[in-house]
């Protein structure tokens, strides 16, 4: 190991490339971070001081001969130094447009720091990012059109430092010699005597910095060589990937995975323990190869992505994947994939599959309706793949949820009837589901909830008129308490303006 103390510029200049290889996350600083940089950067200047500390960049070397051109291997660190760059590429191409100011030079900037002139094909640019992301700073640094509606924090990060540098909190020279201020370490590593997971991992210690399906990725594909990584990475890891929409993508991911050990170990992973639960899953899991187990998982996030997102080609599950978000039944998704999986290996048809989706949205919804506390749900189902006879598939897990009793006890009909009368449905989190799905029971022609009020028949007002005094009887104000908020009292209406406070009598003309 070597650990160097370098400036910005000292690191970057020279005929040498960084590459974020493709284990490593797609850049994503947000502009709050950027905004801190920036700070530094004017406070530095302004206050005049010699320096300021950034962070370590760790390398790893590839190639490095009196010959060739240097190229290392960013395994941390690589958020900062692709901030830096695009800071710079702004900086540029700022000078650029006012070439009159020569205070800078943007050729020194891009020769210097941005491209290796000397050199051609990807082999010219200082820094290769990953995949999607790669692109889009080589077309920033090539000054290349790009779609306005594409959404990469690239963009979003250099456009701030672009109009930061416009503002001029600093003037141009002020900028420039700050930048060159900005001091690293540099961690160079050696392959044949370093270990690059343990450090990576020590580096990363606190799981503050990488999200917990950063460093799971991390941890299958560092260990492979390059040609593995990218055979595995372009084919599995990053098809997965895409499966998670962008804007949520860490955080599902995160929740996937837990679910994904879950479904196989038939307990619940701690939410700060999913890595390493996930490297121990390994070392005993049923695939011999890293290759298998990535194809393993990918095949789980098409099934978890329909559920979460709603989609596919089937329009029976997609209603249930609808329903499921409605109750927010995320602690179903480890059996809910263990079905799925069996359905596609054919130990259930279709419509048993439904019918066991069925059963467990039933199961949730009446056990809400019953006041049953849900703290339990995550650990029945959680245990429930354990409970499957394959040979009478359907009715052992009807048998598991009807002998249950206590806290994990499936409401038969009349219980669930009993509370359903009196359980206060409009205060609940649930009550469009229950009522669209009323609304909609063997509906040909299904209407969207959305497009209409909830009215109470029975006004929520104290100042009945008399005619609802008499309606509701002697007893009208324990009638009206009792019932107010109860599913015999609520309807779905257009015109909730104009039922107003009105009798029944009225309201039923």
């Amino acid at each position: 190991m070597d650990a160097r103390k370098a400036n910005i510029y000292k690191f970057l200049s020279g005929d040498k490339q960084y590459i974020i290889p493709v284990y490593q996350r797609i850049y994503s600083w947000e502009i709050e971070e950027c905004k801190r940089l920036w700070f530094d950067i004017v406070d530095m200047q302004k206050k005049n001081k010699n320096g300021h500390f950034v962070g370590s960049i760790v390398s790893i070397t590839e190639n490095d001969s009196p010959s060739d051109m240097s190229k290392f291997t960013i395994i941390d660190g690589q958020q900062r130094i692709t901030t830096l760059m695009l800071l710079l590429l702004a900086l540029r191409d700022y000078a650029f447009i006012h070439r009159e100011e020569k205070s800078i030079n943007w050729k020194k900037i891009n020769n210097s720091f941005l491209k290796n002139p000397d050199e051609d094909d990807d082999s010219q640019y200082k820094l290769l990012l990953t995949e999607t992301d790669k692109d889009i700073l080589i077309s920033l640094i090539e000054k290349r059109p790009i779609d306005e509606n594409l959404n990469s924090r690239l963009i979003s990060n250099y456009n701030y430092f672009f109009s930061n540098i416009k503002n001029m909190d600093l003037s141009l020279q002020d900028i420039y010699e700050a930048i060159g201020k900005l001091q690293i370490v540099n961690i160079n590593l050696d392959r044949t005597s370093d270990e690059p997971q343990v450090i990576f991992e020590s580096l990363n210690s606190t799981g503050k910095e990488l999200s917990e399906s950063d460093l799971i990725r991390n941890f299958v594909l560092m260990g492979l060589d390059n040609k593995q990584q990218k055979d595995i990475y372009k084919n599995i890891w990053r098809p997965m990937e895409q499966l998670f929409r962008y804007e949520k993508q860490t955080l599902l991911m995160d929740r996937f995975f837990r679910d994904y050990l879950t479904m196989k170990l038939a307990r619940i992973p701690k939410l700060d323990k999913i890595y390493e639960e996930f490297k121990m899953y390994t070392n005993n899991c049923e695939f011999s190869t890293l290759e298998d187990l990535c194809k393993d998982l990918y095949m789980y996030a098409r099934y978890y992505t329909n559920m979460i997102f709603e989609q596919g080609s089937n329009k029976n599950l997609i209603n249930l994947y609808k329903k499921i978000k409605y109750l927010k039944m995320e602690v179903a998704f480890p059996f809910l994939l263990k079905i799925h999986y069996d359905f596609e290996r054919n130990l259930i048809n279709e419509d048993e599959l439904v019918s066991i989706i069925k059963l467990c949205i039933s199961y949730v919804f009446r056990r809400n309706i019953c006041d049953i506390p849900t703290n339990s749900l995550n650990k029945t189902f959680a245990t429930l793949k354990n409970e499957i006879n394959v040979d009478d598939y359907i009715n052992s897990i009807k048998a598991f949820f009807i002998l249950k009793d206590d806290y994990k006890i499936f409401p038969n009909d009349e219980k669930f009837s009993s509370a359903l009368k009196v359980k206060d449905i409009y205060h609940m989190r649930i009550r469009n589901y229950i009522l669209s799905s009323l609304e909609n029971f063997n509906n040909k022609a299904p209407i969207n909830i959305e497009n209409y009020t909830i009215e109470h028949i029975m006004p929520q007002t104290k100042n009945l008129s008399n005619v609802l005094k008499k309606e509701l009887g002697k007893n009208y104000e324990t009638v009206q308490k009792k019932y107010l908020h109860t599913i015999g009292n609520l309807t779905l209406t257009a015109y909730n303006s104009e039922m107003s406070n009105k009798s029944f009598s009225e309201k039923w003309k």
